[in-house]
């Protein structure tokens, strides 16, 4: 399967998530960036809200795109051991490469949120969606800073995922969607016709069209 771009993708998505439409107690959580345009598909499709979770990559030094592990909001660190020991990374270099990844989550949240406080999640189903999953890491911090808000249900919902990934979810959250885990699967834009860079402009705009939409669906009921 190739999406045209993640507006498709989030269509796509959204249809099989058609259950959890129109459902008060569920939120639609995204890893920013790429992932908010999907998931503000998803969000309008469900009539539900969107928020955003800010989760940063650990790059490998010299090679960015592969990660080694991931921060999360509520000071969530996870590594990759498998990763860490084929290239040899010493403590200090993932210390240092973490402070660095910290400060640019801080300075998203900031950007994204502003003063407006993280959402409640107990007793709601959270449905986090990302544009896709290659190692895994970075879902993985964010389902670990999700479980210390304690929300009633974790679904996970991608376009795309690794196979492997994708096994290695399974049993860890309640429930995973995912449109296709094709196989070789090389990366997550390897799927997608037009994979731009999703830029914070782009983020902040679709949070406030989501949030809107939200408030007039409020008024009018």
């Amino acid at each position: 399967m190739l999406f045209q771009d993640r507006t498709a993708a989030g269509q796509f998505l959204a249809e099989s998530l058609a259950d959890y439409a129109n459902c008060s107690d569920v939120l639609v959580l995204a890893l920013p960036r790429g992932g908010v345009p999907v998931a503000f598909e998803v969000a309008k499709a469900l009539n539900v809200a969107l928020d955003v979770l800010v989760v940063r990559k650990l790059g490998v030094p010299d090679n960015q795109e592969l990660a080694m592990g991931a921060i999360a909001s509520g000071g969530v660190r996870v590594l990759n051991q498998d990763i860490v020991k084929q290239f040899n990374i010493s403590d200090g270099v993932i210390d240092k490469i973490t402070v660095q990844e910290r400060e640019e989550l801080e300075r998203r949240e900031q950007l994204y949120r502003g003063d407006r406080p993280f959402p409640d999640l107990q007793a709601r189903t959270v449905i986090l969606v990302d544009d896709g999953l290659a190692t895994g890491a970075t879902i993985w911090a964010a389902i670990l800073a999700l479980r210390q808000q304690r929300p009633a249900r974790i679904v996970v919902a991608v376009p795309v995922a690794a196979p492997e990934t994708y096994q290695d979810l399974i049993g860890k959250v309640d429930k995973i969607v995912c449109s296709a885990t094709p196989s070789p699967f090389y990366s997550v834009g390897r799927w997608y016709q037009n994979f731009p860079q999703t830029m914070d402009e782009e983020v902040r705009e679709l949070l406030a069209i989501a949030t809107e939409n939200q408030r007039s669906l409020f008024l009018s009921t």
